[in-house]
């Protein structure tokens, strides 16, 4: 048995698909992952994001400390409530995770991490704050729920606290605000508006129960995967991970290389990367042919393998197979993907394939 979140409960009564991620008891879908991953793009979904791990950073160097720790740059952060993503990287350019951090005052900031590395994020933060001034607190004591869509801002706010109704309309995207133990989000992992909420434990089913007396269609992780891909998002451990770093993720425009002097953990490995004529690119695909793209299949090139299927699926908006790859300098733009022993014609596109409901390449 995993770990379970506060709202486990709610997701039995539900009569969810139960399976195992990361460690913990989660939610699969609740009788249609179709209709859910449809819900988000018309209407709104909320998801069980309570593995995600929150983490508190505060202290007199904690500036100093995240602009070492982070590839991206928090002295961007010029604001209280502005919200950054970033790769946290080893020495060698590999991605140790990839987060969110928001700014919430002078020397006070939070970062939410992956639920299957939060251990190891934890603790490579503690690790690299030897000689920093700041104090590292897991928020173990908080849930966290997403819910996204073009309605779901508008359904989510009956269920927050009166003070932060009017707080919460007015944010603008990549922006938080919070009251209490409370704090909203103007951010998502689905290519759609929404918020996500991060609450006390305690008050997780009963915004849960508001949310699904507002119509809002709970969803579980196959809808969130196929909605990521879509937005061509990438997944932590399938699209980079502690070997592969973000110029061959196509998460460069993360890295912020100015100021020159700014020596944050990673950034000699991929200078040297980014200076490579044989650094990898990293590509969308829409297959032409019949098929489904799945994980790990090999992309081919005049009948030559160039590279490799790191996340694919069934787009049910687009109603095609589409995938992200990493292949090769100078593949062009049509490849094939080699499925189940044959070479299946495709089209190189430039994610994102859908955002706000509507397609974002030619079909």
């Amino acid at each position: 048995m995993g770990l379970r979140t506060p709202l486990y409960s709610e997701h039995e009564r539900l009569g969810a698909r139960i399976v195992p991620f990361g460690g913990w008891d989660m939610p699969l879908h609740y009788g249609s992952q179709l209709d859910e991953h449809h819900a988000v793009r018309r209407a709104a979904g909320m998801f069980d994001v309570s593995h995600m791990q929150p983490v508190d950073i505060q202290g007199a160097d904690a500036t100093s400390f995240l602009r070492h720790l982070l590839a991206n740059d928090v002295a961007k952060l010029k604001e209280p409530g502005k919200a950054l993503y970033s790769c946290m990287l080893n020495q060698a350019g590999g991605v140790v995770d990839d987060l969110i951090v928001y700014a919430r005052e002078p020397g006070r900031y939070r970062a939410v991490v992956n639920a299957a590395t939060a251990d190891k994020d934890i603790a490579w933060m503690q690790r690299h704050a030897d000689g920093f001034a700041v104090q590292i607190d897991r928020r173990s004591d908080l849930a966290m729920i997403a819910v996204q869509g073009p309605e779901a801002r508008d359904k989510a706010m009956a269920g927050l606290p009166a003070d932060l109704r009017a707080p919460a309309a007015q944010l603008k995207p990549f922006f938080a605000t919070e009251a209490a133990d409370w704090f909203v989000g103007r951010t998502g992992y689905t290519g759609e508006d929404g918020f996500e909420i991060m609450l006390p434990a305690e008050a997780a089913a009963p915004l849960w129960r508001s949310l699904l007396d507002a119509g809002v269609q709970p969803c579980g992780l196959g809808a969130r995967d196929t909605l990521r891909l879509e937005a061509g998002m990438n997944l932590y451990g399938q699209d980079m991970d502690e070997a592969i770093g973000p110029l061959e993720s196509g998460l460069g425009w993360t890295l912020a290389w100015e100021p020159a002097e700014r020596d944050f953990i990673g950034r000699d490995a991929l200078t040297r990367l980014r200076d490579s004529a044989d650094r990898r690119s990293f590509i969308g695909l829409i297959l032409a042919g019949r098929g489904i793209i799945r994980n790990h299949q090999k992309v081919l090139s005049e009948g030559r393998e160039v590279g490799e299927i790191t996340s694919g699926g069934f787009s049910p908006t687009l109603e095609r197979s589409i995938a992200l790859a990493r292949v090769e300098p100078g593949i062009g733009d049509h490849c094939d993907v080699e499925i189940r022993g044959k070479a299946v014609a495709a089209r190189v596109v430039q994610p994102p394939f859908v955002r706000h409901g509507k397609a974002r390449v030619a079909l």
